[in-house]
């Protein structure tokens, strides 16, 4: 099972689209499972501290953990289906954390097993969410040897 631990929610009907799409194709491979945390809204400790007390309630005690940072490791797509691949072998669940627009909070980073970056550039969480999903499709076509990859 993939769980996508995310803050804030999607309301642009296109965005929606593109996940709705992306969870459709991954139910052939795995059960995926999207959870959203409200976004504070107040100064960055404190904004951070509530939505990592909000992280925190979803994370399944022996799941194995991957935060997405932009300090993190950056993957290519083979990379990426080899590590999901191998922590599939060991781990029943495994946990995305995309933080909202001030990131993590330390408290959340030094919960991952593994910090994975998709690129030093920013990106608006929506887009990511997308982005993310796409990547974890990718890696399953890959870890198959289906055609899709190129």
């Amino acid at each position: 099972m993939i769980r996508i631990l995310c803050v804030g929610k999607i309301k642009e009907k296109f965005f929606v689209d593109a996940i709705n799409e992306y969870k459709k194709r991954l139910n052939k491979y795995t059960k995926i499972d999207i959870i959203e945390v409200k976004d504070e809204d107040y100064d960055i400790k404190k904004t951070l501290e509530l939505e990592s007390l909000s992280i925190e309630k979803y994370i399944l005690p022996k799941s194995y953990i991957i935060t997405l940072e932009i300090e993190g490791n950056e993957l290519s797509s083979i990379e990426l289906s080899n590590k999901i691949n191998g922590i599939r072998n060991n781990y029943n669940d495994i946990t995305f954390i995309i933080g909202g627009s001030y990131g993590l909070s330390d408290r959340i980073k030094q919960l991952s097993n593994y910090k994975l970056s998709f690129s030093k550039m920013t990106f608006p969480h929506q887009l990511f969410r997308i982005i993310l999903l796409e990547q974890i499709y990718r890696s399953f076509k890959i870890i198959n040897n289906e055609t899709y990859h190129k």
